[in-house]
C-alpha cells in the first residue's frame, strides 16, 4: 500500500512591524511627560505589550520603566476607572 503525501500550504513571511521608537532615533522616554507614556497604556491601566505596540525589547523595557515611573509619581493614574462602575457599599446592620 503506497501512502498518499499531502501537500503543505506553503508559508506566509511574517513582517516585523519597525520599531516606531527606533525609527524616531529615541534614547530615553521622560517619564513626566504623561500623555506620551499614555500611549503605551491600555484603558484598563495596563502596559501594552511589545507584540501589540510594535517596539523591540530594548524599547520596551524603556517604555516599561517610564510607565511605572510615571505611576509612583502621580503623572499617571494605576487603573483607570470608567464611569458607571462604583465601588458596592455594605448594608447598614
Amino acid at each position: 500500500m503506497a501512502k498518499k503525501k499531502i501537500e503543505k500550504k506553503p508559508r506566509r513571511e511574517l513582517k516585523k512591524k519597525p520599531c516606531r521608537l527606533c525609527k524616531s532615533k529615541v534614547t530615553s522616554i521622560d517619564y513626566r511627560d504623561g500623555e506620551y507614556v499614555s500611549h503605551f497604556i491600555s484603558d484598563r491601566g495596563k502596559i501594552i505589550s511589545s507584540r501589540l505596540s510594535g517596539n523591540c525589547a530594548k524599547h520596551q523595557r524603556m517604555v516599561a520603566n517610564a510607565v511605572k515611573r510615571a505611576r509612583l509619581a502621580a503623572v499617571i493614574p494605576f487603573v483607570r476607572v470608567t464611569e458607571g462602575l462604583q465601588r458596592k457599599r455594605r448594608r447598614p446592620r
